[in-house]
């Protein structure tokens, strides 16, 4: 009789994950909670964590993942598993002692990375670039180049090459580094849209959007996101002050607006605003969307001058985020109460851009509050078309 419950089990969970996957969440649900009223599961218990997540129950979410965490105290996976959704919402001890217990039972594990993102969120730079070196995409690079990786050494006589990392915002984010280097040559491989951006730091660039990567001749190479590991850089040295620059350009509106974000990237879905909350932004005197699209803009260097001759940015965490602070343009950035970002805080003003005023939810998902205080802080201002 054993024998055939454990199967009418593994049936159920089975018959969960296939409208899991079709995305019939409730009767996913259904299932997963059939299995783990009898046994601790842990795919339906982890499962369990993910529907919730999605559905932002995140309360409800972690008790899911603590119970696999225990059921399995010596699986790394679980660990990790709690310390993503830990992470997600923001609970930075919680967050950083679970991925320290991952860590302790799997010295590869993945964790070194999220505890990175933990690390750096909280303004802890040298300790979370530190983990942060542990990524695979280093081991993968070494294994292209064939060449050594700079480690921070003099750079005289030598030229080295830097290999464009992570998304846009994050290498405009990275870029402020670029003038702290000495080497008598860099030549940076990115992508298009960001060359005549970065042309004034006097590198040559090398496109790379697609096909066969490039292979510039050089003598030492690094990845765009070791750059402040490299140039040692702390709390009390980061400067929030502009060092991207670019001619405004006339606009047709005073306020430019971003209200979604890349659907590839696994952060959209806490970011981007829903379409009531989008509209009512968009109605605002004076406001034009700045995606290219809309504007026309070829590439960042296009939008840079857009953003140039614009009173204010209104944006989501995205890379125009990021491209109106590093202009000094000022720029309110809207925030999820609960998401995958380390760049921006959830109170006060951001340590990495001056101009940068942070509206973040008060609940988690109440885009509408954001949207009401952006507006409130409009009409304060005196901003308008």
């Amino acid at each position: 009789m054993a024998k055939v419950a454990a199967m009418t089990l593994a049936e159920t969970y089975e018959h969960g994950l296939a409208a899991h996957r079709a995305g019939r969440l409730d009767e996913a649900e259904r299932a997963y909670l059939e299995v783990v009223a009898q046994v601790d599961h842990l795919p339906s218990l982890h499962n369990l964590g993910v529907i919730c997540d999605a559905r932002g129950r995140f309360l409800e979410a972690g008790q899911w993942y603590r119970r696999a965490a225990e059921a399995a105290p010596q699986s790394a996976k679980r660990q990790e598993a709690l310390g993503i959704h830990l992470r997600t919402v923001r609970d930075w001890d919680a967050a950083e002692a679970a991925y320290r217990r991952a860590l302790a039972l799997d010295p590869a594990s993945q964790a070194a990375v999220d505890l990175a993102f933990v690390l750096l969120a909280q303004g802890r730079y040298p300790e979370g670039w530190s983990f942060y070196e542990s990524r695979a995409r280093r081991a993968k690079m070494a294994k292209r180049f064939g060449t050594p990786e700079w480690q921070g050494e003099p750079l005289a006589g030598k030229r080295l090459l830097i290999w464009r990392e992570e998304g846009f915002g994050d290498q405009m984010m990275m870029a402020r580094f670029l003038p702290q280097l000495a080497a008598d040559s860099v030549v940076y491989v990115g992508a298009g849209a960001l060359q005549r951006l970065f042309a004034p730091f006097g590198m040559d660039y090398a496109v790379y959007d697609a096909g066969e990567a490039p292979r510039p001749e050089h003598d030492v190479w690094m990845l765009s996101m070791s750059l402040p590991h490299r140039v040692g850089m702390t709390a009390e040295g980061l400067s929030g002050t502009p060092y991207l620059f670019a001619e405004p350009r006339r606009s047709a509106g005073r306020i430019g607006v971003v209200t979604q974000g890349q659907a590839a990237n696994r952060n959209n879905a806490f970011r981007s605003l829903p379409g009531a909350a989008a509209a009512r932004l968009m109605a605002l005197p004076g406001a034009i969307g700045l995606d290219p699209a809309e504007t026309g803009a070829r590439d960042f260097r296009d939008t840079a001058e857009i953003i140039m001759g614009l009173d204010l940015v209104i944006t989501v965490d995205t890379s125009v985020a990021h491209l109106a602070g590093a202009l000094g343009r000022p720029v309110w950035v809207m925030l999820a109460a609960h998401a995958l970002d380390w760049h921006w805080p959830r109170a006060g003003r951001s340590a990495w851009y001056d101009s940068a005023r942070l509206f973040c939810q008060e609940t988690p998902g109440d885009w509408d509050g954001v949207v009401e205080r952006v507006i409130a802080a409009l009409a304060e201002a005196k901003i308008d078309g």
